[in-house]
């Protein structure tokens, strides 16, 4: 019985192009385990890691001319899954092994884990900072040892920042701002706004980096955005008191996007891509690695929690949690999540349904 707790048919953040050069990259996305390389064309493919050979992992081989050779007896595949030389064999027999769709855009690698029939290059969410010179943006990765879906909740409840981050975004004022949630199409949205207030010391650093006085009153803002299969975006900033806000323009605030993929690999595991997106000051690359560095240090406060806690959830599985009014995004997020899981299982069991009732079916599905 499949039990996953991830939609398969999405585009998933697998690696950055640089990850992918001129040796091959093995990684481990919703249960698969892929071996990423570029082809002659220097276009990325993604199969399993798996040779039909002996069953070695291919990563652990190496490209040339745009091929993979597996490192234990020499076995070249092409990039649709086929082989194509081996010394001393004829190959034309060899079983073909899973090739998966794959697009490089917006700075990432995306691979689609499900149905390749289904893979819809214009269902990759857009990003358009990704391809305007009006923004700077840079970001890191992490292993986490975690369910994803625990990120997703500390993403879509940011109440946390005032204890997990009190030395750089945490401020009580978090605490006091009533946080509202809705759904809309395709998103779950929370919203905080705070008025009247001191920036803490990452935006005070923002501030600066936007030509603003750092001590200044402001009001701020954090608008969380969680879209399937696993994307948070997060609308973060902070405007001079008084002058609108969300709403202000541009020479009276520092905003950015907090940029945040978690691609599955397990059930207790992913892979965490973060970064940020900021339309002040672009040209700053010392304000790029500060902002870097800064957003690392607090991501790896929350890695700390988070691993403790599914540590916590693996030593206590019949333990009932609570749920407050502050997990309502957490809680809707899942719950989409959940319906995507019910309609994939739908479709698949129609699939076999069908495939049980017509061998020729049967046979394409296969």
């Amino acid at each position: 019985m499949d039990e996953r707790s991830w939609p398969r048919n999405a585009w998933y953040v697998a690696c950055r192009p640089a990850d992918v050069e001129d040796a091959p990259l093995g990684r481990t996305v919703c249960g698969e385990r892929v071996v990423f390389f570029r082809d002659a064309d220097r276009r990325v493919a993604a199969l399993e890691d798996f040779c039909p050979h002996r069953g070695a992992a291919l990563s652990l081989g190496r490209v040339c001319d745009g091929e993979l050779t597996c490192g234990y007896h020499g076995l070249t595949m092409g990039r649709d899954g086929r082989a194509v030389r081996m010394p001393g064999q004829r190959v034309e027999a060899f079983p073909a092994i899973r090739a998966f769709p794959v697009l490089e855009r917006y700075g990432f690698v995306w691979i689609w884990p499900g149905d390749p029939a289904l893979a819809d290059p214009a269902a990759l969410p857009h990003l358009p900072w990704a391809e305007s010179d009006d923004w700077a943006y840079d970001g890191g990765l992490f292993h986490m040892a975690c369910d994803y879906r625990l990120m997703i909740d500390n993403l879509m409840d940011l109440t946390h920042e005032t204890y997990v981050h009190a030395s750089t975004i945490g401020q009580r004022e978090i605490d006091e701002a009533p946080v509202t949630t809705e759904v809309r199409g395709h998103e779950v949205i929370t919203s905080r706004h705070m008025q009247d207030i001191l920036a803490p010391p990452f935006w005070r650093m923002g501030l600066r980096g936007a030509g603003l006085p750092e001590d200044a009153r402001v009001d701020r803002w954090q608008v969380c955005r969680f879209s399937l299969p696993s994307h948070v975006m997060i609308e973060v900033g902070v405007a001079l008191a008084g002058r609108g806000g969300y709403d202000a323009a541009p020479e009276h605030k520092a905003s950015s996007i907090v940029v945040d993929f978690m691609t599955p690999e397990t059930e207790t595991s992913h892979w965490y891509f973060w970064g940020m997106a900021r339309n002040f000051a672009p040209g700053d690359p010392d304000l790029t690695r500060q902002i870097k560095e800064g957003q690392h240090k607090i991501f790896s406060e929350d890695r700390a929690v988070l691993e403790r806690q599914q540590d916590n959830l693996r030593r206590h599985p019949d333990r009932k949690l609570l749920r407050l009014n502050i997990d309502a995004g957490g809680a809707r997020s899942r719950l989409m999540i959940e319906r995507a899981l019910r309609a994939e299982g739908l479709a698949e069991q129609r699939a076999t349904t069908r495939a049980d009732a017509d061998p020729e079916i049967a046979q394409s599905v296969e």
